[in-house]
């Protein structure tokens, strides 16, 4: 894959969660995906985003950062959102917050076969009361 079209292809990733098209996510995640070093597979992969999507009615990835080096892309994610109660163990509770996501991916075969997140939790941590 060239480039353009992992670059392409990762876009194509971030509109199905976004559009929450369970049905096709296999279509950009391998059966045999690792999240963070665990090999969660697709249905776990599945399973953790539609967790998120409970966790936070209103979410919706934003790339602010793309960096395509077939066969890995980089990005920076941006969340401005509104979490219905516990956010990483952080008490949200219906409070708008906005933090980033640092993420790396592995294709192979044009499908997600490796991810690295980090999220910066002390943003959210730095927009709660204290």
């Amino acid at each position: 894959m060239s480039s353009q079209a992992i670059s392409e292809r990762y876009r194509g990733y971030i509109d199905c969660l976004n559009r929450q098209d369970w049905k096709v996510l296999g279509d950009f995640v391998a059966e045999d995906v690792q999240y963070n070093g665990q090999r969660i597979g697709l249905s776990g992969y599945r399973q953790m985003l539609e967790n998120d999507f409970r966790a936070i009615p209103d979410l919706h990835f934003n790339i602010d950062l793309l960096i395509a080096e077939p066969p890995h892309v980089a990005a920076r994610l941006y969340f401005d959102c509104t979490p219905a109660g516990e956010l990483f163990g952080l008490p949200v509770n219906g409070q708008r917050v906005r933090f980033s996501e640092n993420v790396f991916y592995a294709f192979d075969d044009g499908r997600i076969v490796t991810v690295w997140s980090v999220i910066d939790k002390a943003a959210i941590e730095a927009q709660l009361p204290g």
